[in-house]
């Protein structure tokens, strides 16, 4: 309430300066979604696409650093990864860092000679 009433007052001379006050929060709120709000949500909305769409044999690195390929998808929000051939375990959708995942499964670039 104390906030309200420190935009809604007027200046001592009687020259209107709580509308150049709300005219200038308005913009610091605006530029604060456009830099840290929205680029967030953006980012939360993809890591939420890419663990959704993980498939059986897809290689994966958790946020651990732990490196393997999904044996199986279950249906309580968990997975079952083959670190090793024969070894399994079981880890959570939201242990799966997708920037890791990304770099390990882009194409090796060729070498230049």
């Amino acid at each position: 309430m104390q906030l309200l009433s420190i935009f809604l007052m007027m200046d001592p001379q009687g020259k209107g300066g709580s509308s150049g006050t709300l005219i200038m929060m308005g913009l610091m709120i605006l530029v604060f979604w456009l830099f840290m709000i929205r680029p967030q949500a953006k980012k939360a909305k993809k890591q939420k696409e890419f663990i959704n769409n993980l498939q059986k044999g897809d290689k994966i690195v958790t946020i651990a650093g732990i490196h393997g390929k999904v044996n199986k998808v279950n249906d309580d929000a968990t997975l079952e990864l083959e670190t090793s051939p024969g070894s399994y375990m079981k880890i959570e959708r939201s242990a799966i860092s997708m920037e890791w995942t990304a770099n390990i499964n882009k194409p090796v670039a060729e070498v230049k000679k």
